[in-house]
């Protein structure tokens, strides 16, 4: 896998930061593995709900499709920030590595 050039120098620069900035960066790569997860979950999540019909006094229409997305969108979060089902902690590890490999 090739890295783009900032990434890879910016990766590069890591190596010489202080533990404290190295610490913010892993607080960071965990921010983004549960970001990665919460959008996974809410894509399964989109599809379940796709079966799902919109009857009754509310049902339908362009204004519940945005909102069922937005729901969706949390319930990705929220499933994320509450265990997840572990793709967060992979794409953390994985993120460490690539950062170690650089050093």
């Amino acid at each position: 896998m090739e890295l783009s050039g900032a990434f890879s120098a910016q990766l590069a620069a890591q190596s010489h930061e202080p533990s404290s900035l190295r610490t913010r960066n892993a607080e960071k790569a965990r921010e983004v593995a549960q970001d990665f997860e919460a959008h996974v979950i809410s894509a399964f999540a989109e599809s379940m709900f796709a079966e799902i019909p919109t009857d009754g006094p509310f049902g339908g229409g362009h204004g519940e499709s945005v909102f069922r997305s937005l729901l969706i969108q949390e319930y990705g979060k929220e499933m994320s920030q509450s265990g997840g089902i572990g793709i967060a902690d992979n794409v953390f590890k994985e993120i460490l590595k690539l950062q170690e490999a650089s050093q």
